[in-house]
């Protein structure tokens, strides 16, 4: 089968292109899993995580991608849950213990780091691990679903936000406007603020409801109950904790964050950013309940994921477009 392989951790300036395209065996399924023909996979920051070494893969080479869309091909032995043709999903999630905190047990393995992923034409995965797509969606549309859809369902939830309150979102990529549109539905009285670098981001929060956008240090017209960060940087942590009302909640949505600012956090200051009883929370992956969930809420609401396709082959190109941090929604694969 086709796939997009990494071989070597390095930056994405030492090296542009750091995925290889390679001819690989086509997985078997083992016990109680499935083999999914992958149409679609979302690509996420995550990966750029990984392929700089942020959270690296445990064994190279490895191919990345865990927002992964197909038709199941093949039951393994004792594989019942799903038929053959079923259009199934699979996120960040690969497999762990089963248990409500199962994103936090030392058996949680993410796709596409821990094991291979779906930058590739299949993937192997139990299948307590994958879910049925609604078919309100098309294949691109459910991508993103998959991680920046149901993390940022998760992240929401950690907020604990009541419709009333108001909520600010910094970054607004492939997780920020899949929760701008989530938070309206599940809370129609809070008014959503974005903050984002970029003015063609801003627009767009603005074109799905928000109520203000303004760049990331920027200061709101009023304090905020809950912000939830979806960016790789630090500055964006400063401003919202300055933001918060007291007793406010500010929930990192990020595998990891990058260097290149953190020098910033030299300027905090705990009256302005910590005191009142300001409260701090960083999502630690995704569980499997998140992800059913999340589907089932998104198919009613429904949500409206802003996708770009780019072909298996282009996934360099696509990683780079992602770093830049100018983007309008998701990018996803279309393999």
């Amino acid at each position: 089968m086709r796939a997009m392989s990494l071989a070597t951790i390095s930056s994405l300036e030492e090296n542009p292109e750091p995925l290889e395209r390679v001819e690989v065996p086509i997985p078997v399924p083992q016990d109680d899993e499935i083999l999914v023909r992958v149409s679609t996979c979302g690509v996420c920051h995550t990966e750029l995580d990984e392929i700089e070494g942020r959270t690296p893969p445990p064994v190279l080479p490895v191919i990345p991608g865990h927002e992964v869309v197909g038709r199941v091909e093949k039951l393994g032995p004792g594989a019942s849950r799903f038929k053959l043709g079923d259009r199934v999903g699979v996120g960040w999630i690969y497999r762990s213990s089963g248990a409500e905190d199962e994103n936090l047990s030392r058996q949680f393995q993410a796709t596409g780091r821990d094991v291979n992923g779906g930058y590739a034409e299949y993937l192997a995965v139990s299948q307590d691990y994958a879910y049925r797509i609604p078919d309100v969606f098309s294949d691109a549309e459910a991508a993103p679903l998959l991680c920046a859809g149901s993390v940022g369902y998760r992240a929401l939830r950690l907020a604990k936000i009541v419709s009333g309150e108001r909520l600010g979102l910094t970054g607004f990529g492939g997780s920020g406007h899949l929760v701008l549109q989530l938070a309206r539905h599940l809370y129609p009285e809070t008014d959503v603020f974005v903050f984002a670098r970029s003015p063609q981001e801003r627009d767009f929060a603005l074109e799905l409801g928000a109520v203000w956008s303004g760049d990331t240090d920027t200061s709101p017209p009023e304090l905020l109950h809950a912000v939830i960060d979806t960016t790789p940087a630090w500055l964006p942590v400063l401003a919202a904790l300055k933001a918060l009302l007291p007793g406010g909640r500010l929930v990192i949505n990020a595998i990891r964050k990058e260097s290149r600012d953190r020098h910033l956090l030299a300027n905090l200051d705990y009256a302005a950013h910590l005191w009142m009883e300001k409260e701090l929370k960083t999502v630690a992956n995704v569980t499997s309940r998140d992800i059913a969930e999340f589907l089932t809420v998104a198919a009613q609401i429904p949500l409206k994921p802003a996708v770009r396709t780019f072909a298996l082959e282009d996934a360099n190109l696509a990683l780079h477009e992602l770093k830049s941090g100018h983007i309008r929604g998701a990018y996803v694969l279309k393999i």
